[in-house]
């Protein structure tokens, strides 16, 4: 923008100097020309009254020597005498003497003036006074180089000037766009401070007022979000007084375990609902698969936001240690339904850019899918493989598959799911890099792949190929 507002100021001043510099230019080479010729012709006219008194060749060169240092007056007598070096023209000077008419134009190497004058016994003699090219030109030339200095002086002062503003302009633009650029990768507390033009002036304005309006629609959501969890305690106190009345049965053990591990999580959402606001690596703030992650708090809260200032410690665990564990706990259930699980892990390092909550809320995410949407006895597997790059999680079941992979990505746009659970998997992969895939598995059901991208640490590292251990198998009840 400076450069476009200074070749502007450029055009505009340079197009005004010429359209002033060209007529001016001509008016002085004008003025210096008529002010040389008129001197001529008063000279010669001043030489007249000496002619009329004596035609002595010694008095008429001592006048003219006095009214002309350089020698330009030459007088021709009547008798044909000249004394002087005439430039005139022959033809010229016949003219003057017989039609006794002034003469004044211009000849090769200047101008000549010819002033006829009418001596006694009717005689004609003649004043020539030539005015060489020089002489019409005389100053011109400094005249236009001051003129051309000033003109310079001015197109630079009005680029200057424009450069100026444009810098002023520019750097309020600058200032708003990296704000808005902050904004948008989670630092709720970035502010401009309104300068330039009115313009920018109100644009950043509006933008402060848009960020702390912001600020409180969050604020106001996560403290609807806190409360809504809250209201679950009434029937969660509810069921652990079931579990501790089914105190003695085979299942209390279960039901309370669960009642306990959904009271953990409820407790985990209420805190992080109500700490200050953080976008965690799954919130609103994540980038797409192909631009990678932004780093940011965790989803619980346990550190802050990152801002201008520096990124936040980022979280990090193994996948194959997380999925053992969850997929046991699934295990037991897949037992009393009659399901058979296979899991398989490979032995090589997994360590990706999430936090083991993260990574558990996935994992129960998509076995919980198969639970929710395949019937008693479907078998389910579960595998984790190492590429170079990423680590990819992998939940296929014998069930009848999901017809519409695209749609299924999408919250509520399936029938009877609310797309949740695969919207998790797909935004926790995302914020790591990766990506998610949904494919028919050889065994008929669903083939889904989360890919994680690795922690930075571990890229440059590989492990024996291919190298993975049977980690568990529950057959399915007879």
């Amino acid at each position: 923008m400076r450069r476009s507002l200074a070749g502007v100021a450029l055009a505009v001043t340079s197009m005004v100097a010429l359209s002033f510099l060209i007529p001016l230019g001509a008016l002085v080479m004008s003025l210096v020309k008529e002010q040389s010729v008129t001197a001529a012709e008063q000279r010669a006219a001043a030489l007249a009254p000496v002619l009329t008194l004596t035609t002595d060749p010694s008095a008429l060169r001592e006048s003219a020597a006095g009214l002309d240092e350089a020698e330009h007056l030459v007088i021709h007598l009547p008798d044909a005498q000249s004394l002087g070096d005439s430039q005139a023209p022959v033809k010229l000077l016949e003219r003057a003497q017989q039609g006794r008419e002034s003469i004044s134009q211009k000849t090769p190497g200047g101008w000549i003036c010819l002033q006829p004058v009418v001596l006694p016994g009717d005689r004609v003699a003649v004043i020539e006074n030539f005015v060489p090219d020089e002489e019409l030109t005389r100053g011109v030339k400094a005249s236009w180089a001051v003129m051309l200095l000033l003109a310079i002086g001015l197109v630079g002062g009005s680029v200057l000037v424009a450069d100026r503003l444009g810098a002023k302009v520019v750097r309020s633009s600058k200032k708003l766009a990296q704000a808005s650029h902050t904004l948008g990768q989670g630092n709720l507390d970035t502010r401009v401070e309104p300068m330039g033009p009115k313009e920018l002036r109100d644009a950043g304005v509006a933008f402060n007022a848009m960020a702390h309006r912001m600020t409180e629609l969050l604020a106001i959501e996560r403290e609807l979000v806190a409360d809504l969890s809250h209201r679950l305690r009434t029937p969660l106190t509810a069921l652990h007084l079931a579990s501790e009345r089914m105190a003695g049965t085979p299942e209390s053990a279960r039901v309370e375990a669960a009642v306990h591990a959904l009271e953990s999580e409820l407790q985990a959402i209420i805190a992080a609902a109500r700490t200050p606001l953080a976008v965690g690596p799954m919130g609103h703030g994540m980038r797409s698969a192909e631009t990678g992650p932004i780093p940011q708090a965790t989803a619980t809260g346990s550190t802050g936001p990152t801002g201008p200032t520096g990124p936040s410690e980022c979280p990090r665990s193994e996948v194959a240690d997380v999925v053992r564990r969850r997929t046991a706990f699934w295990a037991v259930l897949a037992e009393q339904q009659d399901r058979a699980c296979s899991l398989d892990l490979t032995q090589e390092p997994t360590a990706v850019s999430l936090s083991d909550d993260d990574i558990a809320a996935v994992v129960d995410a998509l076995i919980g899918n198969v639970f929710s949407h395949t019937p008693p006895g479907t078998a389910f597997a579960v595998r984790v493989a190492r590429t170079a790059q990423a680590v990819e999680l992998v939940v296929e079941d014998s069930g009848p598959g999901i017809p519409e992979p695209d749609r299924a990505l999408s919250r509520g746009s399936s029938t009877g799911s609310s797309g949740l659970g695969l919207d998790i998997a797909r935004r926790a992969a995302a914020v790591t890099g990766g990506s998610m895939r949904i494919a028919h598995a050889p065994r008929g059901g669903a083939h889904i792949t989360v890919v994680f991208a690795l922690a930075p640490s571990l890229r440059s590292e590989r492990g024996p190929r291919g190298s993975r251990r049977r980690a568990g198998w529950w057959p399915r009840k007879r």
